[in-house]
C-alpha cells in the first residue's frame, strides 16, 4: 500500500493556472502507475491523466492534454498535475491514485487504482 497526499490546490480566476502536487510514500510505490482524477459537483470522478515512475510516458483522456500536464519527479517522490487556462467547469475536488496494475487493467477506470488521496479542492471563480 502506498500514502498519498495531495497539495496545490486553491481559488483561481478563469484563465489562470493552478500546479498541484502528489507527494507519494510507502513500499515499492515506483511499481505503481499514478494518476490524476477529478471529482466536479454531482458528476462521477473523471480521469485526467496517469504517469509511470520508470518511463515518465503520459496518457490523458479525452480532450485533457490541450491544458493539462502530469509529470513526475523521481528523487520528490512527487507527481505533478499542471493546469492551464483554467475555467469555471473545472472546479471540483482532484485526487491522486495509484495503481499497481493500472496500466494492464486500463489505466482510465478508477477501479483500477488501489490507493487513493484525500483530494484537492479546485475552484475556479469567472
Amino acid at each position: 500500500q502506498v500514502q498519498l497526499v495531495e497539495s496545490g490546490g486553491g481559488s483561481v480566476q478563469a484563465g489562470g493556472s493552478l500546479t498541484l502536487s502528489c507527494r507519494v510514500s510507502g513500499r515499492d510505490f515506483t511499481d505503481y502507475a499514478m494518476a490524476w482524477f477529478r471529482r466536479k459537483p454531482g458528476k462521477e470522478r473523471e480521469y485526467i491523466a496517469c504517469i509511470t515512475w520508470s518511463s515518465g510516458d503520459p496518457f490523458y483522456g479525452n480532450s485533457m492534454e490541450a491544458r493539462f500536464t502530469i509529470s513526475r519527479d523521481n528523487a520528490k517522490n512527487t507527481v505533478y498535475l499542471k493546469m492551464n487556462n483554467l475555467n469555471a467547469e473545472d472546479t471540483g475536488v482532484y485526487y491522486c491514485a495509484a495503481g499497481f496494475h493500472a496500466q494492464a487493467q486500463g489505466p482510465m477506470s478508477p477501479d483500477s487504482y488501489d490507493s487513493w488521496g484525500q483530494g484537492t479542492q479546485v475552484t475556479v471563480s469567472a
